[in-house]
């Protein structure tokens, strides 16, 4: 699962703004968010680098222990 939606809110980012900054349609990046679709590897490490994170940081599992 990925992360996209709740690192947005935690920065107080938009969906428009992130759709811009990757030059995808806001349609494309609120199925990222939304989980309807996955972002291809290198869209995902240019969705941190953006983000300011660890690409691990949008990977990583809400099952933990």
């Amino acid at each position: 699962m990925n992360r996209i939606k709740e690192v947005l809110e935690e920065k107080g980012i938009k969906q428009t703004w992130l759709a811009d900054k990757l030059g995808k349609s806001y349609n494309m990046v609120n199925g990222y968010v939304q989980n309807r679709q996955q972002p291809r590897l290198e869209v995902l490490f240019e969705i941190a680098n953006i983000l300011e994170i660890d690409v691990k940081e949008l990977l990583k599992s809400n099952k933990e222990n």
